[in-house]
């Protein structure tokens, strides 16, 4: 048995010498020292011996064990200093390094990062709502009864259990007015859904921001300062504004709210805005008499465009990145 030890020994010392692969080092250590490897297996021949034999053959064990653990411990040492690929190829340490791109935030999520920004630092809290909501929330507390033809344009994806996908995010307004009464002043971003064919400029899925402000004594005045100040922050300081009569049913009265592109030489819209319409107050029993206030709501793919000069909307979808990096 001394003699097979001794023999295991001279083998082993071989194989870890030859080895030049950091990768195999593991495979030839379970070889000689695993639990089925061949140190066991020939120390398990002590049995046979006689209690003479069994004080020589376990010093001789314990001698072989400690020179193996320290020859794969040593090889170890030196096979890690030597960078390697798997195919065992040295590397030149000298190239210059690969290294993985860094990430970033989706031009969208930076655009509403930004907005949500400007109206917290004009006195808005920001607030969040269900994507998956009821007729009650995304039509009737809005002033949009069934068979209102306004419902056409707020049209939306309805689920079997009846609820539906909310069309605009003006139904966390109604969610915040009726757990908060006045004064308040909140800004809601979020997701949108409406069934529209998908083009350059249309998506069946796309992000609103609105806000919302309702107190006593506020006024139209009010709501361009707000308008003005955030056009003015989020495009530029010499940004033209201006508001265009329109019809929302939530508000009255309602406008557009465009601003003059130099590129393009028109005017162009960026969001619809209006004063709560008091049918919107009364549905959230808050006194119309009593409180004003104003809501706007923009698209942030809308924005998006316009500030980066994109021509369309389905770029912001595709997950390209050579588009994602430009941002």
């Amino acid at each position: 048995m001394i003699q097979a030890l001794k023999q295991l020994e001279t083998e082993a010392r071989q194989e870890i010498s030859a080895l030049s692969e950091f990768e195999k080092l593991a495979d030839l250590k379970i070889k000689y020292l695993g639990r089925k490897g061949l140190f066991v297996s020939v120390s398990s021949r002590i049995s046979e011996l006689t209690p003479e034999e069994k004080k020589f053959a376990g010093q001789e064990m314990n001698r072989v064990k400690k020179t193996l653990e320290a020859l794969f411990e040593s090889k170890e040492e030196s096979l890690s200093k030597v960078p390697s690929t798997s195919s065992g190829i040295k590397t030149d340490i000298t190239m210059p390094g690969t290294f993985s791109s860094s990430g970033n935030l989706h031009p969208l999520t930076q655009v509403t990062m930004e907005v949500v920004d400007i109206f917290e630092r004009l006195g808005f809290s920001l607030v969040d709502g269900p994507e998956v909501e009821t007729e009650h929330y995304n039509f009737e507390a809005l002033n949009i009864p069934l068979n209102h033809p306004a419902r056409d344009s707020f049209d939306t994806f309805y689920l079997d259990n009846g609820k539906l996908l909310r069309s605009q995010t003006s139904t966390v307004q109604i969610r915040v007015m009726e757990k908060v009464k006045p004064p308040l002043k909140i800004i809601a971003p979020g997701k949108v859904f409406r069934p529209d064919a998908t083009d350059a400029t249309h998506s069946f899925m796309f992000h609103q921001i609105e806000g919302l402000m309702v107190d006593e004594g506020v006024s139209f005045a009010d709501l361009k300062g707000v308008l003005f100040a955030f056009a003015r922050e989020f495009f530029g300081p010499k940004t033209r504004v201006r508001f265009c009569p329109h019809f929302f049913p939530f508000t009255e009265p309602s406008a557009d709210i465009d601003i003059w592109s130099e590129k393009r030489n028109d005017w162009l819209e960026i969001l619809g805005a209006g004063m709560v319409h008091p049918n919107v107050l009364k549905a959230v029993k808050i006194d119309s008499e009593k409180y004003t206030g104003f809501a706007f709501g923009m698209g942030v793919e809308r924005l998006a465009m316009l500030k980066y000069g994109v021509e369309d909307i389905r770029h912001f979808f595709e997950n390209d990145v050579r588009f994602l990096r430009q941002f």
